[in-house]
């Protein structure tokens, strides 16, 4: 198992980031694609994935979704999750990377990335704190900075969110001391 949560170097980049980008097949979902007869597509998400994104966003950084699919339900997805911006049928992801970065003032150093198959490698390489689900291709786990412990759609973002929230001070507690319901 990765022990990175006591990592101080990992910590004091954790402590840099503002916003939080994630892709979303291999991320977010187990990287299945489910098409009905009709063409639609579903994808299934894992809730405590979602209220990872939840907090992260309730604790006050910028969140964002960068996928090169075009699917209904990344932005339904996206608008449950209060998502801070979403990129989809997004083929150039550095070119998203670089549109958020001008928006919000950043630089990559301040921002932290989770992908987990080839298309990602563009980001992984540019941003100050980076992770791969378990289940990534090699590459990836290979240049990111943090492999996680979880695959995709199977908890891996909620431990990037809980080791960022963590590095940065804030507890879940912290969060939700207004009794706030959180959605997922």
């Amino acid at each position: 198992m990765n022990d990175f949560f006591n990592d101080v170097n990992l910590r004091l980049k954790a402590q840099k980031i503002k916003l939080i980008a994630f892709d979303v097949d291999g991320v977010m979902t187990d990287g299945s694609l489910t098409f009905l007869e009709d063409g639609r597509e579903i994808k299934t998400y894992n809730a405590k994935d979602g209220q990872g994104v939840v907090m992260l966003n309730k604790a006050g950084f910028k969140t964002a979704i960068i996928t090169a699919r075009d699917n209904g339900t990344v932005e339904h997805r996206a608008k449950v999750l209060d998502i801070t911006r979403l990129f989809k049928g997004q083929k150039n992801k550095v070119k998203a990377l670089d549109e958020l970065c001008a928006e919000f003032g950043i630089q990559y150093d301040e921002v932290a990335y989770m992908g987990d198959d080839f298309p990602d490698l563009c980001v992984i390489e540019r941003v100050g704190l980076s992770c791969a689900p378990n289940d990534a291709i090699d590459e990836i786990k290979g240049a990111a900075t943090i492999v996680s412990n979880y695959g995709g759609g199977k908890g891996a973002v909620r431990e990037f969110c809980n080791f960022i929230l963590k590095a940065n001070g804030i507890t879940w507690h912290d969060i939700v001391k207004n009794n706030e319901t959180l959605k997922q």
